[in-house]
């Protein structure tokens, strides 16, 4: 090892609020993050973070590469890297990191790319520490031999889907490609997509690949970070064993940074196979990451867009009515930035009526600037986002290998809060007079089909590839065929995959349970990790309450919850909320409407307050309730652009009937909404918003004492009434199969939804039917729908399957995206694996599910997020405490007979409604097939012309 050394990073935040809001004054509050970081003699970085709070270690490999390394006509590469190193090495064997995952109950490796680096993570239980390492290890420096002609053209065809879902069968898919085609100049290394182009892909080479690895995957270009609970001495010993060996890359040079300027304005347009409603993004060139100007652009694009106050709000969706909401942001890297604001206009609007609107609001801020409590407002909220960023031992570890990789320390993380604290005012007029006003941009205008004239004026058609479907395109391939090659030298046997370490101690978090006089249960955990508290209050009800004829009602009185106060104006109490740094939120659900909430341990009472305020004094504004009617409507009318939507809402049609409630969409229909009146609100709200029919789950850096004590008014006020959940009637599963379809013509991909309605969380067969589905779709990689379908034969990106219960019988469905020229294969592949499931289910499987299902709950309850849904388990479906180590019981005494008999009981393939959402015209009659009479069209396309290619 070069140099040794340990740092501790001591962060002091200083946090103000307004004194009408809270008794809480100025904070000096110190949390410290230790780390040891040291480099091995072939340059790689090592950086550990001990955290002892839960028996897991997470251990994330990133890699200083990303698509800006890559060359123009092979661009992907670094994406593609991210898939292929998952799939074997010379030690492991095909599949052997997925396949090490399950067994050790890993909460699954995955991996990510940006434009400048590619990360490999995974949290474990600590007792799988040295497996890990021994794995990471293997990718480095033992995997290339093992990557064959078929693996590539496999993962070529997973990556494309990749592209396809992500892409080009999404609206507004194409968006990102033509803004920085245009933006950066060409040969600019941010010119092209992270993704790459599917013909890049295409052409790519074994060679290529071959060439790319041995520039980039090189220990001196490479950080391993290690956080949670381990021993550090031990850890340094394993990671000298198994990387110490690996041979140093040639120096890699440091990238130079480099910023764009535009000479002129670009506007562009397109008309977006997919999109229901125009859409503008406005983009500026920007900075790159921790440039000084970063800290005060973050401040300035926070104000300008994000809530009442924000002048973009105030013009675009309150004074004109043009959109619902605006999003304004950077998306900065390494060499450079930008800065984007993109409106989603309502229905028919002309983006001129938007940009003008965008004008009128940076007018206002000329005008007037930035108030110093606005200031102090955004800075608070970014303590809380920092704090919740450090949540897990996987968050802390991304944290300090971000700041090693881009800032060139890991310490650096004490210079950025002190950046985001030193903001001014003037520092946010500054940078708005220096990167927006007066400056050139790119403004790009995608609209639904044949109205190009709601574009902005004197745009140019933008240029976007866009993939034909063609039956028989792809390549055929076998990726089965073993690699034969001579394996990497190594001075120890790495064949042999080390041992566990002394097994985990898992401890259920202690539950305190209390019943108030009004009805309302709390139930909380106490943990002190981060000064966070997280809470989340359930009031049951939701769409079941709701008149089947005006669905949407809970959804729109969820919504105007948090709309303002009787004694606070909408603006006034999201300023209240947000000068805590506090977050506090309202959605309904099929069955309830929850309230949630997260603050500093320090705002929490502050924060309780203002949840007891819309409980008990409701605004009821008019104004808000007919901004929030019309961007429901205009989430509708999204939702009929979207395949996946449109899959999701026509499922539960196919599942429960079109007379049962839980059919219906809880955002109802536009002519639903429509409907609905603020006397339709408000007489929901004094029929059913009761504590009776409430449960508050609390979790975080607070006591049972201090959470009691915080409800009292809440308690000593809050209306009881009795509440009548109305007992639902239990969906009859399909007495043969059938297949349906749903057309979207041109589309990129199929989407597909299989099933029926099959248990409640309640029933005594659910949890054992949740270890049935591991190995079949519910394993990630190690189930058998992803290693067919996507391993196995490249259809898709990614396949599901599972059991969705709750008190009432939900749905078994397997969900998936597949290339639109196999929909019928992968449709009669996915009815085969089911088909054979219990068939074929084995001994083998029984272990890996076990190990899984055993060892996993070492990490189960790690965040606070988790805490938070084992105390909504508890409650709702009336479960012990411990369910969780009686589970593990259950788990244990399972037998392969058992699975089979629960597989004959609960995955019959001719008692399943088959849906498929995609191009009817060249997909619908090969379904025929599948051997279920003929497909059912379920909606027809009266204007074809106006949507296919």
């Amino acid at each position: 090892m070069k140099i040794t050394k340990t740092l501790l990073i001591l962060l002091v935040f200083i946090v103000t609020s307004c004194a009408n809001e809270t008794k809480t004054t100025a904070d000096n509050r110190e949390f410290k993050v230790e780390f040891e970081e040291f480099t091995l003699d072939n340059g790689l970085s090592v950086i550990f973070h001990v955290d002892r709070s839960d028996p897991v270690v997470a251990v994330a490999l990133t890699s200083h590469v990303g698509s800006a390394r890559e060359i123009e006509g092979r661009t992907g590469f670094a994406h593609l890297f991210e898939h292929l190193l998952f799939l074997e090495s010379e030690n492991l064997g095909k599949g052997g990191l997925d396949k090490m995952s399950a067994r050790i109950g890993g909460s699954g490796a995955n991996g990510s790319t940006s434009r400048d680096r590619t990360n490999y993570f995974q949290t474990v239980p600590k007792d799988a520490l040295e497996k890990m390492i021994w794995a990471e290890a293997d990718k480095l420096g033992f995997f290339i031999n093992t990557v064959t002609e078929p693996v590539l053209a496999k993962e070529k065809q997973v990556v494309k889907n990749e592209k396809r879902q992500g892409v080009d069968n999404n609206p507004y898919g194409h968006t990102q490609y033509v803004i920085d085609k245009n933006l950066y100049p060409e040969g600019h290394p941010y010119s092209w997509q992270v993704i790459g182009s599917l013909e890049d892909l295409q052409n790519a080479t074994l060679q290529d690949v071959k060439d790319f690895y041995n520039r980039w995957y090189v220990p001196n270009n490479v950080t391993l970070t290690i956080a949670g609970d381990f021993d550090t001495a031990q850890a340094k010993q394993w990671v000298e064993k198994y990387f110490n060996e690996i041979k140093r890359g040639e120096d890699i040079p440091k990238i130079a940074k480099q910023p764009v300027e535009l000479s002129e304005t670009k506007k562009l347009f397109y008309e977006d196979n997919f999109a229901r409603l125009p859409q503008l993004t406005i983009t500026w060139p920007g900075v790159n990451q921790y440039h000084d100007d970063s800290y005060a652009l973050n401040v300035l694009t926070n104000y300008l867009s994000r809530g009442k106050a924000a002048p973009l709000n105030k013009l675009i969706v309150e004074e004109h009515k043009l959109a619902s909401n605006i999003n304004l942001f950077q998306y900065n890297s390494e060499i450079a930035g930008q800065v984007m604001l993109s409106v989603t206009a309502f229905n028919g609007t002309k983006l001129d009526n938007v940009q003008s609107a965008i004008n009128k609001a940076f007018a206002k801020f000329e005008a007037e600037g930035i108030p110093q409590k606005d200031l102090d407002r955004i800075k608070a909220g970014q303590e809380t986002a920092f704090y919740n960023g450090l949540s897990s031992v996987l968050g802390k570890g991304f944290q300090l290998a971000q700041y090693k990789i881009f800032a060139g320390d890991p310490a650096y993380i004490n210079e950025d809060v002190k950046k985001i604290l030193a903001v001014t005012a003037d520092d946010v007029m500054r940078v708005y007079n220096a990167y927006i006003k007066n400056q050139n941009y790119i403004a790009t205008s995608f609209v639904p089909k044949g109205q190009a004239d709601l574009a902005l004026a004197d745009s140019n058609l933008a240029e976007v590839v866009e993939e034909k479907i063609i039956e028989g395109a792809e390549e055929e391939f076998d990726p089965s065929i073993a690699a034969t090659y001579e394996k990497t030298p190594s001075s120890f046997d790495r064949s042999v995959e080390p041992p566990y370490g002394e097994s985990p101690d898992v401890k259920v978090p202690e539950v305190w349970k209390a019943s108030l006089a009004s009805g309302m249960n709390v139930l909380g955990i106490e943990n002190n990790e981060v000064p966070l508290v997280q809470f989340r209050m359930q009031i049951k009800g939701g769409m079941l309450l709701e008149d089947i004829n005006k669905i949407g009602v809970s959804n729109l009185l969820a919504e105007m919850l948090t709309k303002g106060t009787k004694n606070k104006t909408p603006e006034e109490f999201e300023n209240a909320v947000e000068s805590l740094g506090a977050s506090i939120n309202a959605f309904a659900s099929d069955e309830a409407i929850t309230i949630s909430g997260n603050s500093l341990a320090k705002n929490y009472n502050a924060t309780m307050k203002l949840v007891e305020e819309i409980l008990l004094e409701p605004r009821w504004d008019i104004d808000e309730f007919a901004l929030l009617k019309q961007s429901t409507l205009s989430q509708i009318q999204r939702q009929k652009g979207n395949p996946n939507s449109i899959a999701s809402i026509e499922f539960a049609k196919l599942t429960y009937g079109d007379d049962h409630i839980l059919s219906k969409n809880n955002i109802g229909t536009e002519a639903s909404v429509n409907a609905i009146t603020m006397e339709d609100l408000e007489k929901y709200y004094t029929k059913n918003i009761s504590p009776t029919v409430t449960n508050l789950h609390i979790v975080g850096d607070i006591s049972q004492k201090e959470v009691i004590a915080s409800l009292e008014n809440l308690n000593n006020n809050w209306e009881a009434k009795e509440v009548t959940i109305p007992e639902v009637k239990d969906p009859e599963a399909p007495q043969e199969s059938k297949v349906y379809f749903y057309d979207v013509p041109n589309a990129k991909q199929s989407v597909i939804r299989f099933g029926y309605p099959a248990l409640a969380a309640t029933d005594a067969d659910y949890y054992p039917a949740t270890v049935l589905n591991y190995r079949l779709g519910g394993g990630g990689f190690a189930s058998q729908l992803t290693q067919e379908l996507r391993e196995g034969k490249g259809y898709t990106y990614g396949i599901v399957s599972g059991f969705s219960g709750s008190n009432i019988k939900g749905a078994f469905t397997i969900s998936s995206g597949v290339r639109s020229n196999v929909t019928l294969e992968s449709a009669s592949l996915v009815k085969e694996i089911v088909e054979n499931y219990g068939k074929n289910y084995n001994e083998n499987d029984l272990e890996v599910t076990k190990g899984f299902m055993i060892k996993s709950n070492a990490r189960a309850f790690e965040t606070l997020g988790s805490k938070l849904g084992m105390l909504s388990n508890i409650s709702n479906y009336n479960l012990p405490d411990d369910y969780a180590k009686q589970r593990e019981d259950i788990v244990k005494a399972m037998t392969v007979e058992d699975i089979k008999k629960l597989t004959e009981k609960y995955l019959d393939v001719n008692k399943m409604n088959y849906l498929v959402v995609g191009d009817a015209k060249t997909q619908m009659e090969k379904l025929e097939a599948l051997g279920f009479g003929k497909p059912i069209l379920l909606n027809e396309v009266k204007d074809k012309s106006n949507i296919e290619q």
